[in-house]
């Protein structure tokens, strides 16, 4: 019997039904294990093949998403970077112009210099996105909801465009989670996570995934990160399972107290523009309702003031920490501009709206008065 989202998320990483197993699953720090004799091969020989630990959260993160198959890697841009070397020297990628900076990075880089040719398009004009695919695209990379600008992407629709060419389609969901997004669903071939973030939830893990629902994919993928070499410890998969078994009620929290913030944001002086798809003039808005469960934890708004007063309002706020990254229990707030995109050229953060005055929330468990009052003083003194 297939059981639902939270009670898959309750047990993840557990080993075993049997009597005498533990409930929770123990860390295997063996780097090494015993072998019948000489090429005899054991379920576990070595731990960067594989471990009981990595195994464990493996199994539950390819259920969480619907998936048949998931490979952790020792980070997010590591997870990525493997996707990523799918492809070969002539293939082209169509990717999302507006996306994280480490992304970005990491494409013009490493995998550009590669003899990929990368195409950089609005994935919100379809007729751009059909396009940009043409015979020698192999794969088109989503991200959405987008960092920092919150923008989302019909995955559905641009999965069978992708998929009439023969080329995969990629889907970060960091910012949704499984809880809120499912892309394999909507005809994704594969989904990347930085477990970082919400699915581990405590900010003390750097860790990422790949789901696939292909087996060919899946092969490559295992290759990719036995032979790479590109794997988690088994503590932060031990941290990541035990994270993930609060994911559904930490992101119910998350969504809530975004939700709240979004519409008070809107509403105060020196606030020119707040980026929330739960907001109905959000212009993914329907979009967003259509193809998530719920809008997530992340906020961004732009302050008339521009560079100037978002530097003043990071320097007032208390209960915010001023901190990269996101996801965790505790709230943060960022200048995308000096901080997650400030690898991408000036030039090409501007055209995609990314400017000075924009700051971004990852919004918290805390009390949402006290997370209000917080940026309120803040705002006050900008």
């Amino acid at each position: 019997m297939g059981h639902r989202f939270a009670t898959i998320a309750a047990h993840a990483g557990k080993i075993s039904d049997q009597a005498g197993q533990p409930v929770t699953s123990p860390i295997s720090l063996s780097t090494t294990y015993l072998l019948r004799g000489p090429g005899e091969q054991e379920e576990h020989a070595y731990s960067r093949v594989s471990n009981p630990s990595r195994d464990a959260l493996e199994h539950s993160l390819a259920a969480l998403e619907g998936g048949s198959s998931a490979s952790v890697f020792s980070s997010g841009c590591a997870a990525m970077h493997a996707a990523l070397q799918l492809l070969r020297p002539g293939d082209r990628l169509v990717a999302c112009g507006d996306i994280y900076g480490g992304t970005y990075r990491l494409t013009e880089q490493l995998v550009k210099p590669m003899g990929v040719e990368v195409a950089w398009v609005d994935m919100c004009d379809l007729a751009a996105v059909e396009a940009a695919i043409d015979e020698r695209c192999k794969m088109v990379w989503i991200e959405t909801p987008t960092n920092p600008l919150l923008r989302v992407f019909d995955i559905e629709a641009v999965s069978a465009l992708a998929r009439a060419s023969g080329a995969w389609t990629v889907v970060d969901s960091t910012f949704a989670t499984p809880m809120l997004q499912r892309p394999l669903e909507m005809g994704a071939d594969l989904v990347v996570h930085s477990m970082s973030k919400y699915l581990n939830g405590h900010s003390d893990v750097v860790a990422g995934v790949v789901v696939s629902q292909s087996d060919e994919l899946a092969q490559r993928l295992r290759f990719i990160q036995r032979a790479g070499g590109a794997v988690p410890s088994p503590f932060d998969c031990y941290l990541v399972a035990r994270g993930v078994k609060t994911l559904p009620i930490r992101m119910a929290r998350h969504c809530e107290n975004a939700q709240a913030l979004a519409e008070w944001l809107r509403t105060q002086d020196g606030v020119a523009a707040v980026h929330y798809p739960g907001l109905p003039g959000h212009p993914e808005h329907a979009l967003a309702a259509r193809q998530m469960s719920s809008f997530g934890g992340m906020v961004s708004f732009e302050l008339a003031g521009g560079s100037r007063s978002a530097g003043t309002v990071l320097e007032r706020v208390r209960l915010f920490s001023l901190a990269e990254s996101l996801g965790g229990v505790e709230s943060l707030i960022g200048q995308p501009a000096l901080m997650s995109h400030a690898s991408m050229p000036k030039e090409v953060r501007e055209a995609q709206g990314i400017r000075g005055g924009l700051i971004r929330l990852s919004v918290g468990l805390e009390d949402i008065e006290d997370l209000r009052e917080d940026l309120e003083q803040a705002l006050l003194a900008s």
